[in-house]
């Protein structure tokens, strides 16, 4: 065992219990943006207290907003800008979130002064340039500071003229969720083509769930929305538990043949990756979908072939599923995890292999062929749902190790302590 590793011990019986996961990660840095740029203060409640949220915080204090943030409650008091940042200049360091340097850059756009926004070395690995190109349509001053198309990411701002301007989708959604939200404080009309097709879809829904929240007018028409510049009105918001997070409850119980609850997520959910049950159900299991609960029992599982597009952030998840089903499981649609936090279809693929199962990789997506898994240290990549993802193995396979347990504290710090205590440990 690896000094820093976390050793994962296996059950002796079904998982079975309750949970409620803490708040969601993309939930809350849509409405950490959102309040900001609202007139009025707003009160967040359940708010997820992770390092990619801790970084949206940040950042909205550098662009002059005092956000009042209360770890102890997962509570934080933002007092809305009016739709433009007060600061003139700010660096903003985003670490490896996705959805803060993508939002903030549009945001950015509507303020005045100069903005640059920066992350680590995977940060300046992950592509950003379709969002730059869609705002330059809108007539922001935005650049790619290199020629590789990935922050950081240089904004000369003086407020976002508006019109329309075509967007591609089909790498990540977070362009479109960033021209969303910024849309309602430009300075006019905006109306957003969306080319090249579109990964991950339930995440638009929800960035248009917060936003009439906080009063948006968006109207959707095909492949293309426009929007009002009306702006936003704070407001107070209570953040859903992360349905993410929730997924790898539900697959202890799947792999375990336990019976899980997952509280505070139920049929009226913003988060399309509550569908992961769905997946779960094709494979077996029972799936009961409340209206404030979510309750997956665990059955004798067999193998599928599935399109997890619209669930792309449970992939690895169902991957660890598969390897106790009877029979290969093939996910399809995928190709956009390549530019996650790591290549996510070659992570998952290295590391079964590494176990001793069978996985074979393809452009968009993987098998898994079930079997023992063998005694091994799985490498995370500083991926938070590799670490998560894979631990679930260790559930029903002695000897798992996972290698630096603590990247999981992006968006799920007490992780480890949640599995053990739902393990009844």
């Amino acid at each position: 065992m690896t000094s820093n590793a976390y050793e994962v011990q296996p059950v002796t019986g079904p998982v079975s219990g309750s949970v409620r996961p803490p708040g969601s990660k993309s939930l809350t840095n849509r409405a950490l943006v959102i309040a900001a740029l609202a007139r009025g203060e707003s009160r967040l409640t359940n708010v997820l207290d992770s390092q990619d949220t801790r970084v949206m915080l940040e950042s909205c204090r550098r662009l002059g907003v005092a956000v009042e943030h209360d770890p102890a409650t997962c509570t934080v008091k933002v007092p809305g800008c009016g739709g433009r940042f007060p600061a003139s200049q700010a660096d903003l360091w985003l670490e490896n979130s996705g959805t803060s340097i993508r939002f903030l850059t549009a945001a950015c756009t509507l303020g005045e002064g100069r903005f640059q926004l920066d992350g680590n070395a995977r940060m300046r690995e992950r592509p950003i340039l379709d969002l730059v190109q869609a705002l330059r349509g809108l007539g922001a001053d935005v650049r790619c500071a290199t020629d590789s198309g990935c922050p950081p990411v240089e904004v000369v701002a003086n407020g976002l003229p508006g019109g329309q301007t075509a967007v591609a989708a089909n790498i990540s959604s977070q362009y479109l969720s960033a021209l969303l939200m910024a849309a309602p404080c430009a300075k006019s009309d905006i109306k957003l083509q969306i080319t090249g097709g579109l990964v991950s879809e339930p995440y638009i829904d929800m960035t248009l769930g917060v936003m009439k929240r906080f009063g948006a007018k968006v109207t959707r028409e095909a492949a293309a929305l426009a929007i009002q510049p009306t702006g936003y009105c704070g407001t107070d918001y209570v953040i859903e538990p992360d349905a993410s997070a929730a997924s790898y409850f539900f697959a202890a119980a799947a792999i375990t043949g336990g019976t899980v609850t997952v509280l505070g997520l139920g049929r009226d959910s913003l988060q399309g990756d509550l569908n992961f049950v769905h997946a779960l159900a094709q494979m077996g299991c029972d799936v009961l979908i409340g209206e404030d609960r979510t309750i997956v029992h665990g059955e004798a599982l067999h193998g599928i072939d599935i399109d997890m597009n619209a669930i792309s952030d449970t992939a690895q998840t169902l991957a660890a599923v598969a390897v106790f089903a009877k029979g290969p499981t093939t996910i399809r649609n995928i190709a956009h995890v390549r530019h996650k936090e790591t290549d996510r279809i070659a992570a998952v693929v290295t590391e079964l292999k590494r176990l001793g199962l069978q996985a074979d990789e393809h452009r968009d997506g993987l098998t898994v062929h079930p079997g023992p898994p063998q005694s091994a240290t799985i490498e995370t990549y500083d991926d938070h749902r590799m670490a998560m993802s894979f631990s679930l193995i260790g559930l029903k396979a002695p000897g798992i190790r996972i290698a630096n347990p603590s990247c999981t504290a992006k968006t799920y710090p007490d992780y480890f302590a949640d599995l053990e205590r739902l393990c009844g440990r």
